[in-house]
């Protein structure tokens, strides 16, 4: 049953969750896996893959923030993984998702909705795109969950990040190499030397890590280039 994987697992995490929250989550389970029937968000479905899988996933992420970082922005949030998952364990999070995908916004305003969360704020807009607007280096962290290469995220997601703020990137077992790749990127684009950070899921096997990468300077306003090229020439 979700409930008892969530709350077996957060419990190992030491991650407070109240009965309400495990409520939460059941709906947007509910909401997640009755939405995915007529919209593509996940391939995983059954309750206790979604309660590994994805919450608790994103909640062993979540151990990795920051302290300090009240503002945070998930690029490619997707079916709002993890931001809407850290949102649910760190409340007072003030919480922004990004996804270029129209029915993929809509859905994660429906979960705000049904889960009382007013105040997420919902952008349907291309990463490289919505870069020049006023949330140019407005976050204290920027995460993502996407599957594109690090040395392409970086430039994605470095240009959204305050200084002395943080670029967290969840990634799995080839973590070290992508981080060995865009370690030139990372330089270029105003962050410091990424870390390569362990994130232990509870009743998952699989290597999980994060790479956080401190943001030292600002971005050059050329960055981040047009998709197209960001993809065809990584940094």
């Amino acid at each position: 049953m979700l409930e008892d994987v969530l709350s077996r697992g957060l419990a190992a995490l030491s991650i407070p969750c109240s009965q309400e929250t495990l409520r939460a989550f059941r709906l947007y389970y509910e909401l997640l896996t009755e939405r995915n029937r007529q919209v593509n968000l996940t391939a995983i479905t059954a309750e206790e893959d979604v309660a590994l899988l994805h919450f608790l996933d994103c909640a062993a992420a979540l151990q990795r923030l920051p302290e300090s970082a009240a503002t945070v922005l998930d690029i490619g949030s997707g079916a709002g993984f993890p931001g809407l998952v850290w949102k649910l364990l760190r409340p007072e999070l003030s919480l922004t998702l990004l996804d270029s995908q129209q029915k993929r916004v809509r859905f994660q305003e429906e979960v705000c909705d049904a889960l009382g969360l007013g105040d997420v704020r919902c952008v349907c807009a291309r990463a490289e795109e919505a870069a020049n607007s006023p949330l140019r280096e407005s976050f204290d962290a920027v995460t993502s969950r996407a599957v594109s290469r690090l040395n392409i995220l970086a430039e994605l997601c470095l240009p959204f990040t305050a200084v002395g703020g943080c670029f967290l990137a969840m990634k799995g077992s080839a973590a070290a190499e992508e981080l060995s790749e865009a370690a030139g990127a990372l330089r270029l684009l105003g962050g410091a030397e990424g870390r390569l950070l362990s994130c232990t899921v509870p009743g998952l096997d699989a290597d999980r890590y994060l790479i956080s990468a401190e943001k030292l300077r600002p971005t050059p306003a050329k960055y981040p280039r047009r998709y197209a090229q960001i993809k065809k020439q990584p940094l």
